[in-house]
């Protein structure tokens, strides 16, 4: 069967770039191993995003004095928690499917290997069939990294799959890395009554972010009960007998902490292994394929995006990079994307949304700045709300006003980072946003209220 694009891969990547080369008339076909959907939908972002939920719902209950009302007992069923988060995970899935039998996109299941002459061999039950298109994307996205003193059982020491669906809350739990999925899943499990410790091998945790970003959730992850050990490294874990022993090597020297499960959660590894890329002849670097910025191999009609580039692993971002690239493909002039300008979010509570340089970054850079920060306690919604920890910081290029960045932590400001986003791809000053009149009570005026802070006009704190 010969197709003019044919997708390796449905996640986020996959899945939208194969859409929109089915909007640009092209024939497309997409190959997938497991679930439509890829692990973001899956096993990452969005069956996630649903646990993170059912702990909101039950922090609100057990608080729920604070607002004013009586509940009597509330109780987390978690297997029920679970399956609400598989069920949303589902109904995603199948929404992928219908989006892509809408779009006429074919989907082939099974396992994809590139191969010379612009094919694709895809095993099914020992049997393998090929296929042939002008144009190959690469898009099989990455999987849980594996450390050697870190083996991943599924049951003592599990990674961030394993975490979505355990039988039961365990009682203490060491998650090892603080990025994204490590403080998304101590809020969680926190918040089901786990005693939680997290272990960050740098000096701060979310180490990505603006240091006072790092500062306030560490000050929030105390005041919740999580305990934070920066500076340190597992070095040995004895799963003998019935929990783990974890040998921490901090500052001070050797710590031992007893738990029931580890969870690693040390990045992400590239799924670039058995698919062909040695026998097709495709150029990779340090474990990554490497394109040019349309996307393009150094093999002709063989193209990559999403995870296994060196680039941002995010689901946002390789949706971009799929449509950017099939948009070449189909003979447009699509604009290089401008990965200086990618929002990153932190779905732990509160939540992390951040833009461009940090406050470290740009005065590396050289920029003389101007820094704004409004914290959410002089703001009227957040009060109103009952969620008053955090604050918007923002960063200006003291000579023509570029706004470098900009960083949030707080409720809900993963809602509010794409007016930054915007704002800066439209190459808006300060001076421009502090004009463009914002929404009273809302928590998104504490932008405006931030870069009136930098250009000292700030009137509320």
């Amino acid at each position: 069967m010969n197709y003019d694009v044919i997708v390796l891969g449905s996640g986020p990547g996959g899945y939208v770039s194969a859409i929109r080369a089915s909007q640009l008339g092209l024939k497309v076909a997409v190959i997938e191993k497991e679930s439509l959907g890829g692990i973001c939908l899956n096993w990452g972002c969005i069956p996630t995003k649903a646990l993170l939920k059912s702990a909101q719902v039950f922090e609100y209950i057990n608080h729920a004095e604070d607002y004013g009302i009586t509940v009597k007992e509330a109780n987390a069923d978690f297997p029920a928690i679970i399956k609400r988060s598989r069920d949303v995970a589902d109904g995603m899935s199948n929404g992928i499917a219908y989006l892509l039998k809408k779009n006429k996109v074919e989907v082939i299941y099974g396992f994809g290997k590139v191969k010379p002459g612009n094919k694709v061999a895809v095993t099914v039950d020992g049997k393998v069939a090929d296929y042939s298109a002008k144009n190959i994307i690469i898009a099989t996205g990455a999987r849980s990294r594996q450390l050697p003193n870190l083996p991943q059982d599924g049951k003592k020491i599990i990674g961030y799959r394993d975490a979505l669906a355990l039988a039961k809350a365990p009682k203490k739990m060491v998650i090892v890395g603080s990025g994204a999925i490590g403080v998304e899943f101590a809020y969680f499990y926190n918040a089901m009554g786990t005693d939680v410790t997290v272990v960050e091998f740098m000096p701060n945790i979310v180490p990505v972010e603006d240091i006072d970003v790092s500062k306030q959730l560490q000050r929030s992850f105390k005041k919740s009960g999580i305990k934070v050990m920066t500076n340190s490294s597992v070095e040995k874990i004895d799963t003998n007998g019935t929990g783990c022993k974890v040998m921490i090597k901090t500052k001070k020297g050797e710590e031992t902490i007893e738990c029931d499960v580890v969870l690693s959660a040390v990045g992400i590894v590239a799924n670039i292994e058995n698919i062909g890329l040695e026998e097709v002849g495709i150029k990779t670097e340090k474990g990554k394929i490497l394109v040019d910025d349309y996307y393009n191999t150094n093999v002709n009609g063989y193209h990559a995006i999403g995870d296994v580039l060196p680039n941002h692993s995010l689901a946002h971002v390789a949706s971009a990079e799929g449509i950017t690239c099939v948009e070449k493909i189909a003979g447009q002039n699509p604009e290089p994307i401008d990965y200086g300008n990618i929002p990153g979010c932190t779905y732990a509570s509160p939540e992390i949304a951040s833009v461009g340089m940090t406050e470290v970054a740009a005065k590396e850079a050289g920029y003389e700045i101007k820094v704004g920060k409004f914290p959410f306690t002089a703001s009227g919604k957040a009060s109103a709300a009952g969620h008053k920890d955090g604050f918007v910081k923002v960063i200006f290029d003291a000579k023509y006003g570029e706004w470098l960045g900009c960083h949030m932590i707080g409720y809900n400001v993963t809602e509010l980072i794409a007016e930054a986003v915007v704002a800066r791809k439209l190459e808006t000053t300060g001076h421009e946003v502090l004009k463009a009149i914002h929404p009273h009570p809302t928590m998104s005026e504490a932008v405006m209220e931030a870069v009136a802070d930098a250009y000292d006009e700030v009137i509320h704190i």
